[in-house]
């Protein structure tokens, strides 16, 4: 007679075993409905699950978030089964569920294009609306094994193959199609009722170049159709406003087969680089970081001792010279503690924060690269606090409060902030572990900083602080960072002289602000959509002539806004004034001066602002005043925008 205990403490006792839908149909026939699956004790399970003893009960719903999962997770079995019946040449592999949608990859020798994706779409839908159920079946590894061989299923036997040899595995039948599944999934394909198939890409078989090429298919699925029309707008706007176009459009930078993964900066790209750098060089002066840099090329034992070469030794570049190894640094982090390690240290030398502009080569899969988000050469704000534990909280909440700042400046303000423990891989005692996870917690808590945790995201040397921006479009960015470490300092010798003379081990603490610059540009061109806040524009006025006979009042003007050290460029073409002004629109400067007789007589300039609001017969320094103080004050703000 299982008790069955609900959310709201509410209890529900059966007398026999029963199934977690006739949990949801004795609760009530609408919950019944929308039930997709179910969490026992912690565990995700089909609604066909059986309960036989007392349990903790919280039914799953498209409402919550492993609900919309378990959608998409099923979504990408719809697509398999789809492609299947279309092409039934076509082998399966994997189809997990990833952010806001899903992907299948299939081995066939067609190559998929965008019309066939309607046609694959269509069947989805057919199928769907016939509400097949979706059933689960345990089997051996040899049945399963034998029963995908006899499919001519060769990619999804390879996969059974390499599991554990007694492992009891499950297979998800709906209709003609069963897939190799630890499930849960839902209940009837009935529950599929929005979702949209969007690319097609190639992908290597198990990410590895020697394997062979398969097709991906990408799709997305969502609890409502408001919901996925909601996403495929964002998707339509976030194309409106992808970094690579509107650098194109505004020449700030460009990448080519001769360096993939690499950016070559134009003018007005490496200005906003150059400003970004100057900004973050002041923020961690007025915090109390002393500005270092490091080789760029270090022995690999260096990396072997740190702990990263077993971590990450596929990602790292390497090089020989005189029969010696070395790696093209990935983090600048073992570096910094050779300098730490230079002298000996005294309590009275602590906190020490280091910091660099370190840039970073990492040998990402070339499948992989996109733009600036995703690059083999990046520069990080790396800094690098060697501190003692009683001086983690200050140090912590003393960067907290820096980050917020900054991204004020930049005009973030919606933030998320995640605290991630140790993942399943990690160095150090369990002890140590507990120690940092504690510290960063109670930073957090003392500092009144509201955040959640994310069990299992650690990096592999400490638990870490993730700072997670929204944009405009509602997309999350994982930007700042703050990992405590109590690993490395000691696996490289770091230590300092105690009050008592005795040698302690420091902590070290990694921490970043922007992260990659390249990344952080990236999505600032978006989020802005290439309209940057006066302070970061490239050029931030544009004074022009109506005529030739304003020239030297233009020149003039021009000198005195570069003098007091803003960017100004000077239109002088003989062309028509509405041109110049429509080409430097698309240019997306902030302020463009229109200079006529009127304002040449009257020692005066017109403005014309980004947003088309016109400020007519002004004096030159009260433009100044105004625009240095919306330079000063930073954030998105626009004169008289």
């Amino acid at each position: 007679m299982p008790v069955i205990t609900l959310p709201d403490g509410s209890q529900r006792q059966f007398n026999q075993p029963v199934m977690v839908m006739q949990v949801a149909e004795d609760i009530g026939p609408g919950l019944a409905k929308a039930t997709l699956a179910a969490e026992i004790d912690g565990q995700m399970v089909d609604t066909s699950f059986k309960i036989d003893h007392d349990v903790a009960l919280r039914l799953i719903s498209a409402k919550d978030k492993e609900g919309l999962e378990l959608l998409r997770h099923s979504a990408a079995h719809l697509l398999a089964q789809a492609v299947k019946q279309l092409y039934p040449q076509a082998q399966v592999t994997i189809g997990p569920v990833i952010e806001d949608g899903f992907y299948y990859d299939f081995a066939i020798e067609h190559h998929f294009s965008p019309e066939d994706l309607e046609k694959i779409e269509a069947r989805m839908k057919a199928i769907a609306k016939q509400k097949l159920p979706v059933t689960r079946q345990v089997v051996s590894r040899d049945e399963a094994i034998q029963f995908f061989e006899t499919q001519g299923e060769y990619y999804k036997a390879e996969i059974i193959r390499d599991m554990i040899a007694d492992q009891a595995l499950t297979l998800y039948t709906q209709g003609d199609f069963t897939d190799l599944c630890r499930g849960p999934h839902v209940p009837h394909l009935g529950h599929l009722k929005a979702f949209k198939l969007l690319k097609v890409a190639g992908a290597y078989w198990r990410g590895d170049s020697n394997n062979a090429m398969l097709q991906r298919i990408y799709g997305t699925a969502w609890a409502s159709k408001d919901d996925l029309k909601s996403y495929l707008t964002r998707l339509q706007e976030a194309e409106k406003r992808d970094h690579r176009r509107i650098a194109k459009q505004l020449r700030l930078f460009h990448q080519q087969e001769e360096a993939p993964g690499m950016i070559f900066w134009h003018p007005h790209g490496w200005t906003i680089w150059q400003v970004m750098e100057r900004y973050m060089q002041e923020q961690q002066r007025l915090g109390g970081y002393q500005e270092i840099k490091t080789p760029q090329i270090v022995d690999y034992t260096l990396w072997e001792r740190s702990g990263h070469a077993d971590k990450y030794r596929d990602n790292m570049f390497s090089t020989h010279s005189e029969k010696r190894e070395y790696a093209i640094k990935p983090m600048s982090c073992p570096c910094h503690v050779q300098v730490f390690n230079q002298g000996l240290r005294s309590y009275r030398d602590l906190p020490l924060r280091l910091a660099e502009f370190g840039c970073c080569h990492r040998n990402e899969p070339s499948g992989s690269l996109h733009g600036l988000f995703r690059v083999r050469s990046m520069v990080q704000d790396d800094g690098h606090v060697f501190c003692t534990s009683e001086q983690i909280e200050s140090e912590v909440r003393s960067f907290m409060k820096m980050a917020f700042q900054v991204y004020k400046d930049f005009g973030l303000t919606d933030i998320r902030i995640c605290l991630a423990t140790r993942p399943e891989q990690y160095i150090g005692s369990d002890a140590m572990w507990d120690q940092a996870e504690q510290a960063l917690a109670q930073a957090l808590e003392r500092g009144g900083v509201d955040f959640e945790w994310l069990p299992g995201e650690g990096a592999f040397y400490g638990p870490k602080i993730e700072l997670h921006l929204k944009d405009c479009l509602g997309r999350e960015w994982q930007c700042g960072t703050v990992q405590l470490d109590f690993n490395m300092p000691k696996r490289l010798g770091a230590e300092y002289v105690t009050e008592n003379n005795d040698r302690q081990t420091p902590v070290m603490i990694h921490r970043a602000v922007l992260g990659s610059f390249e990344r952080f540009l990236g999505m600032l061109i978006e989020h802005f959509e290439g309209k940057f806040p006066p302070w970061l524009a490239p050029i931030q006025v544009v004074v022009m002539g109506v005529t030739d006979r304003q020239r030297d009042y233009v020149n003039t003007i021009v000198q005195a806004l570069q003098a007091q050290g803003f960017r100004v460029e000077a239109d002088l073409r003989n062309e028509k004034i509405g041109f110049k002004i429509r080409e430097h629109t698309l240019q997306k400067i902030p302020y463009l001066l229109i200079i006529g007789d009127r304002e040449m007589e009257q020692s005066t300039v017109s403005v014309r602002t980004r947003g088309g609001k016109e400020i007519s017969g002004i004096s030159l320094d009260e433009f100044k005043q105004q625009l240095s103080a919306k330079i000063t004050e930073k954030g998105c703000g626009q004169l008289e925008d």
